[in-house]
């Protein structure tokens, strides 16, 4: 078969059972419940203002070569201080910093445990590592120590690989208890902090500098393309771990670094956020306004974290349920498999310090009177 033929085919399988996909400009009309924009710092203009003095267009090449600039090397030192690091490193987007832990350091003889529902960017960074990898049962501690027991006696390292907030579900994970565990088995964590950077705290330092165990952390990775409103991650840790990245960081080592204005608005956003920790509680009451609509009999996320969701058992049901929500001015989107498991298909609704309380309302109107 030519390859535009078998291409087809695959994309026609997808068409049958209702998981293909398709690109979409969200509709201006329709309130904003899809975005990970939680506190809304995409659209503060304070922030994004045009630079006053122009520096240049692009850091014209990877940091290695001539593109480190005294503005990148300024910023991780911001972010050093900001999520209570001994220093920092910038990478192009949060897929790209776990790619870019996950290939390098864990090596042959070692074993990488992560969670089963961890983002794809940590499965394939893991595949690209020469270590041997295994999941763990989500947010399981009993079989995670029966693994970190297994494997403990087998000599090399052992790394715990888990998100802070996971995407999909919105709930945490028990840190506390995995760095207990961690310090039995002499492993080391790394943290994923994409979905609670800029959130928990009074300044948005993240899941882990709440908890106060940041320093009991190997590695954590922030992200700026969700609360942040901005574009770009960094990977927090010990100055061995930035300079070992440096070297061996394949997808640090050729890519060209972000521009200068890239990483002014992540600072300027930061900065905002910490000084606006009104935010954080104000999308904290819609939260807790929307389990407090709700009917409680509807099959949803039990979440305390700006993404909450509606659970079908197929493609389909997920989809009509969208369809109705988009018809009556709501931006949400299915998640369908094969992104979550077959049988926990789902509408995704993220809230946002920006929505209303009327918002909130007229939105868990609608769904109830969907489930009637």
């Amino acid at each position: 078969m030519k390859v535009e033929d078998v291409l087809e085919s695959q994309l026609q399988k997808r068409k049958q059972n209702g998981s293909f996909r398709t690109l979409k400009i969200a509709d201006p009309k329709q309130i904003d419940f899809s975005s990970n924009d939680y506190l809304g710092l995409a659209q503060v203009s304070e922030i994004h203002q045009p630079i006053e003095e122009f520096v240049e267009n692009g850091a014209s090449g990877s940091r290695l070569l001539n593109g480190n600039k005294q503005y990148h090397e300024d910023l991780e030192s911001f972010l050093a201080e900001f999520f209570k690091g001994e220093s920092s490193l910038i990478f192009n987007s949060g897929y790209v910093a776990n790619l870019g832990v996950l290939s390098s350091i864990p090596q042959k003889g070692d074993v990488v445990l992560i969670d089963e529902l961890s983002h794809v960017c940590i499965k394939e960074g893991v595949r690209l590592s020469r270590a041997q990898h295994f999941s763990f049962k989500h947010n399981d501690l009993s079989d995670l120590e029966q693994k970190l027991n297994k494997f403990h006696k087998q000599g090399g390292n052992i790394f715990i690989v888990v998100e802070s907030v996971y995407s999909m579900d919105g709930d945490e994970s028990p840190l506390l208890e995995i760095v207990e565990l961690a310090n039995r088995y002499d492993a080391y964590i790394i943290v994923d902090e994409a979905h609670s950077t800029a959130l928990h705290g009074d300044s948005g330092f993240g899941y882990c500098c709440h908890l106060d165990i940041q320093d009991k952390i190997f590695a954590r990775i922030y992200t700026f393309g969700k609360a942040v409103g901005a574009h770009g991650a960094a990977v927090v840790g010990s100055k061995i771990l930035r300079e070992y990245l440096i070297n061996y960081s394949r997808q640090f080592i050729y890519t060209t670094a972000l521009p200068y204005s890239n990483v002014k608005t992540i600072e300027a956003a930061l900065n905002y956020r910490q000084n606006h920790p009104e935010l954080w509680d104000k999308l904290q009451k819609n939260i807790s306004l929307y389990h407090e609509i709700l009917n409680q009999d509807i099959s949803k996320l039990n979440s305390n974290h700006p993404i909450q969701g509606v659970i079908f058992k197929n493609n389909n049901d997920a989809i009509q349920f969208s369809n109705y929500l988009n018809e009556n001015g709501f931006n949400v989107r299915p998640i369908l498999s094969p992104t979550v498991a077959k049988g926990k298909e789902r509408v995704r609704i993220c809230l946002h310090a920006f929505n209303s309380e009327d918002e909130v309302r007229n939105l868990c109107h609608h769904i109830n009177q969907y489930f009637k």
